[in-house]
């Protein structure tokens, strides 16, 4: 099974002023992306997970990167490095969804053992590039949904 990947992060932003007697403004083009070939040295990937995950009121889950996670074609994965991270909070969310600091075990790569970052309903993260990324809810009362991408190397 071969894997090729095309990723890529990108912003267009224009601010504008209006002062007395002009108009100002400033315009931002910004674009990062990485190809990927299949394989499992530099440069490449050979494996790839992606879902859309709904979390219960204050419920958090481990995405296990070691072998419980499934490919699109049910093939169990296991991610010796990942390449590339990918989430997205839900727009109709009304709670958060936070990634990172898994009770054991925890994929490092990030942001150390410990630590989260926060996605606010609408929110995404990107990381172009441990064992177990946490998912959680951030609080009670509704449910959370978010996307999930992950693409690395077997090797």
């Amino acid at each position: 099974m071969g894997v090729t990947s095309a990723l890529s992060m990108s912003a267009s932003v224009l601010q504008t002023k209006a002062p007395d007697l002009t108009a100002a403004e400033d315009s931002l083009a910004f674009r990062r992306a990485v190809q990927l070939i299949d394989g499992t040295t530099a440069g490449k990937a050979d494996r790839v997970f992606h879902d859309r995950r709904t979390l219960a009121t204050s419920v958090s889950e481990d995405l296990d990167l070691a072998g419980f996670l499934q490919d699109g074609f049910g093939q169990a994965l296991t991610f010796v490095r990942v390449e590339n991270l990918f989430a997205a909070a839900a727009a109709a969310n009304t709670n958060n969804v936070v990634l990172g600091n898994a009770a054991s075990n925890a994929w490092a790569a990030l942001l150390g053992a410990a630590g989260t970052v926060t996605l606010r309903p609408g929110a995404c993260l990107g990381v172009m590039a441990g064992d177990l990324l946490k998912v959680a809810n951030s609080t009670g009362g509704t449910g959370v949904t978010y996307d999930v991408v992950i693409v690395g190397t077997s090797a």
